[in-house]
């Protein structure tokens, strides 16, 4: 049995000029949770920390630099499982959150399993997670791709229709947004014309405990209160002791169609190794329907495997015996 970690940063489109900073950024979010795992920290902290970096690279679709709705919001979603005790933290639909993943990790410490909006908003505060500025987590690349309006097949409308129908607190905040100093590295990681991407971890610690999560914007130009399967236990992730972990990103509506997360630890029940689990998932939603996407796992031993049916999909992982983590698309 061994330490690992996995992460992606989403399934779709890479043009080639965005590839190592989308290598570079998922290098960093291994490390950040390797460093964990390396001292004897438990995967719970180490999928934290690795979440928590996804989420603060402006260029994934998590966090800050999430996608848009199509009236201009920053919607999140997130969830995080432990396979040993099976409970699970998600929180849907949240706008004052900077990074969702401390907010689901204190929702699987609490009685609830899934709170959505304003509910999951004030149980941050009760939990003592700072509320953010919702025109925190909108970077300039991303207003300026929702006010143009995202490429056909996003599903968003002209930003100029959608300016005068915006609350002018939140239109104002838009206006804050651009002088935010993000960095170059705020050009979105995927291509315009993506209409998913989701950032996502596994780890196994050394005493064997296994954690996965999922983080997202969503959709670009999603419809108001949409949530697909990134806070959906089962659908976009899944841990279960002496079985795996998986994180999933893509069209989500399909994952959940499919439960596909849980499918993945049915084939490892099964005696699949972790790629061969995550081969066959990935088989399964070509063959069942026309999404697109990818998928991580690590089975209970810390090995490795992931697939995806899209062009590209950002990724990096770290066990023991391997000097640096290695980082693909």
């Amino acid at each position: 049995m061994g330490r690992a970690i996995i992460v992606h940063g989403g399934a779709g489109l890479i043009p080639p000029d965005r590839y190592e900073v989308a290598r570079e950024g998922c290098r960093a979010a291994a490390q950040a949770g390797w460093r964990i795992l390396a001292d004897g920290g438990s995967a719970l902290d180490a999928i934290e920390a690795a979440i928590t970096t996804l989420e603060d690279n402006p260029g994934f679709n998590a966090g800050t630099g999430a996608v848009l709705t199509s009236d201009g919001r920053a919607q999140l979603d997130c969830g995080v499982m432990d396979g040993a005790s099976l409970n699970v933290g998600a929180i849907a639909g949240v706008e004052h959150i900077k990074n969702p993943i401390q907010v689901a990790r204190a929702v699987l410490a609490s009685p609830h399993v899934l709170l959505v909006g304003a509910g999951a908003e004030e149980f941050a505060h009760e939990a003592g997670i700072a509320l953010c500025d919702p025109g925190e987590l909108i970077t300039p690349y991303q207003y300026a791709r929702w006010q143009r309006g995202y490429r056909p097949g996003d599903g968003a409308h002209a930003g100029t229709e959608l300016d005068a129908l915006l609350p002018q607190p939140l239109a104002e905040q838009k206006s804050r947004a651009a002088a935010n100093g993000h960095t170059a590295n705020s050009k979105p990681v995927h291509a315009d014309d993506v209409k998913h991407g989701t950032v996502g971890a596994v780890a196994v610690d050394s005493n064997g405990n296994i954690v996965a999560s999922a983080s997202t914007g969503g959709r670009a130009g999603k419809h108001l209160g949409r949530v697909g399967d990134t806070p959906l236990p089962g659908c976009g992730y899944y841990a279960e002791g002496g079985l795996g972990g998986v994180s999933c990103t893509g069209d989500g509506e399909d994952f959940i169609r499919l439960l596909l997360a849980k499918r993945v630890a049915d084939y490892l029940s099964a005696g699949l190794s972790a790629q061969g689990a995550a081969t066959a998932a990935i088989r399964l939603l070509g063959e069942r329907t026309t999404g697109e996407g990818g998928l991580i796992v690590l089975d209970s031993h810390g090995r490795v495997g992931y697939a995806r049916n899209s062009a590209t999909m950002a990724h990096a992982f770290m066990m023991d015996d391997m000097p640096a983590p290695f980082a693909g698309i």
